[in-house]
């Protein structure tokens, strides 16, 4: 059952090009003066000479020429564009030369520096919409001399091959791709286009081809790591050394001496289960490579990105939008040892499937649910999530999109959140049943989906971190820092219970407790341990004043 639905999915689009221009510009024009604009002269001038003194006297030259100045201008004050800015890493393009490489996006372009791209609205004069400042920080992937060097023997070897399984939901596939790519470069070998695992929970099917771009994968890595489809048909035949247990955090020495004698004599090595078997705190070239396969390598496949944009220009049709990564699903609830606060029927039925599977509960299992909460381990429920996206100044005729699979407690469980903002629409609500059939049975393209329409959002929050928030958040901050609320769980609970507190007193002490947690750039330095591909700074990106590192 839909939510809610607002959106004319009828409509016919025309492909057009327009330059957007300030309605105070159009509004001081007359419709003469528009049409001139528009519809060229059906006559040329008798005479060349006469026809530029002409024209140099017509006073619609000198007011062209004064508009496009001012565009210019304009253009320049509000999204910092300049056509001389010095690239702090470099010019051209290509991994090996120290260069800003362009973000391959899975979307719609992305305009810097927080300017919103619509006519202007009421919303959008309210503060929530308002951007962070980027300090100038943009992408750089500046490889060293030595890994340049060192790429030139690395693609020529024929005699080591790595093959990889991956699991768990499309996002906990894509970390393990970008460290499947980074083990392929330490081991100097040629990695196969790892294979996806039959997700047990799911039951998704899908290959690496069905949700990313194969050869733009091969592409963009080239200068990397060789990628091939598949094996050598000299070494089909032979069986792989296997290895299943590498343990957590692993170094890049430790892989050399673990692996790399094993591949020599075998010529393939089969690896499993890689999720956090790699550092999160490698050598700057390994992180650059992270990165570089996160934000550039691994792009959606067409038919994704085409239903990802039609869905992500429905949300924006209405103005600016806030994407939320709603975490409330049964299994989030069991696994976190949490409790959605439905009822007392609800909160049973996760009693019970705990008890009856402890193994599921991912960690801290001696703390008690309230305990938990208060740590600020839980997921929010949607009562919480409504009473913080309030205090942070959302509007009421804001656009929500929510991502997310279908929460414990089905539509019900969302009413607080419906109630408060009746605009609030997921993928099923945005796109035709012909648009989505084909993808009805893949929770791995359905993932992709929101990770796109979210990716793609003016606003970003997830209630409860996990694999897709992380990759979004990092993803965000790569492309210009857009706005990316990070709940401060563990600060603001205690003020939800305080029954004493008005809602004026409990808005400004919310909006106080995450006025620097709305997306600001992050040096991963301070968080050592952290995944680069979720903090980029300053391994993948610069600002002028950037210091060489």
């Amino acid at each position: 059952m839909a939510i809610s639905k607002s959106v004319n999915n009828n409509k016919k689009h025309h492909h057009q090009c327009y330059i957007s221009v300030p309605s105070e510009i159009i509004n001081s024009l007359s419709s003469n003066s528009l049409q001139s604009l528009l519809v060229s002269p059906k006559k040329a001038s008798k005479t060349g000479a006469f026809s530029r003194s002409k024209l140099l006297k017509n006073p619609k030259t000198w007011f062209m020429f004064l508009f496009l100045s001012g565009f210019l201008l304009m253009l320049k004050m509000w999204y910092n564009f300049d056509p001389f800015l010095p690239n702090p890493c470099g010019n051209g393009s290509g991994s090996g030369s120290g260069v800003t490489l362009t973000p391959q996006k899975d979307s719609l372009s992305i305009i810097p520096n927080g300017v919103l791209n619509y006519e202007t609205k009421d919303e959008e004069t309210n503060d929530f919409w308002k951007q962070p400042d980027g300090f100038g920080y943009r992408p750089c992937l500046d490889f060293s001399e030595e890994y340049k060097k060192s790429s030139v023997e690395i693609l020529k070897n024929r005699t080591k091959y790595l093959v990889v399984v991956v699991s768990g939901g499309m996002n906990q596939q894509r970390n393990q791709i970008v460290d499947a790519v980074v083990i392929a470069r330490i081991l100097g070998a040629a990695l196969v286009v790892p294979i996806l695992q039959v997700n047990v929970i799911w039951g998704d099917e899908s290959e690496f081809s069905d949700i990313f771009d194969v050869d733009h994968f091969k592409e963009a890595l080239a200068d990397d790591v060789r990628i091939l489809s598949s094996l050598p048909s000299n070494h089909l035949m032979s069986r792989p050394v296997e290895e299943k247990h590498t343990p957590l955090h692993v170094s890049p020495q430790w892989i050399r001496a673990r692996y790399l004698k094993r591949m020599r004599r075998e010529g393939v090595l089969l690896l499993r289960g890689l999720d956090s078997r790699l550092s999160k705190d490698l050598p700057s070239d390994l992180q650059k490579l992270r990165c570089k396969v996160a934000f550039h390598a691994l792009r959606f496949a067409p038919p994704i990105r085409e239903l990802g944009n039609k869905l992500t220009e429905r949300m924006r049709s209405k103005g600016p939008y806030l994407a939320l990564h709603l975490r409330m699903e049964k299994d989030v609830w069991v696994r976190t040892g949490c409790l959605p606060g439905l009822s007392q029927e609800y909160d049973e039925i996760i009693y019970k499937e705990r008890k009856s599977r402890p193994e599921l509960l991912t960690s801290r299992s001696n703390m008690t649910y309230h305990d938990r909460k208060l740590a600020g381990l839980c997921p929010l429920n949607a009562l919480e999530v409504t009473r913080l996206l309030k205090a942070l100044g959302v509007p009421k005729n804001g656009q929500i999109f929510w991502a997310g699979g279908n929460p414990l407690g089905g539509p019900q469980a969302l009413l607080p959140l419906v109630t408060e903002f009746p605009h609030f629409y997921n993928k099923k609500d945005l796109g035709l049943a012909k648009e989505l059939e084909p993808f009805a049975k893949k929770a791995s393209i359905m993932a992709a989906l929101d990770y796109i329409v979210s990716e793609n959002s003016d606003v970003f929050m997830a209630s409860h971190g996990g694999n897709m928030g992380h990759a979004i958040q990092g993803h965000r901050a790569y492309l210009g820092h857009k706005k990316t609320i990070t709940p401060n769980k563990r600060q603001m609970l205690t003020h939800f219970l305080k029954t004493s507190l008005n809602e004026n007193e409990f808005n400004k002490i919310i909006l106080d407790l995450h006025r620097d947690s709305m997306g600001q750039p992050e040096l991963r330095t301070s968080k050592v341990g952290r995944d680069v591909t979720k903090f980029p700074i300053p391994e993948c990106m610069r600002n002028d004043s950037s210091s060489s590192y």
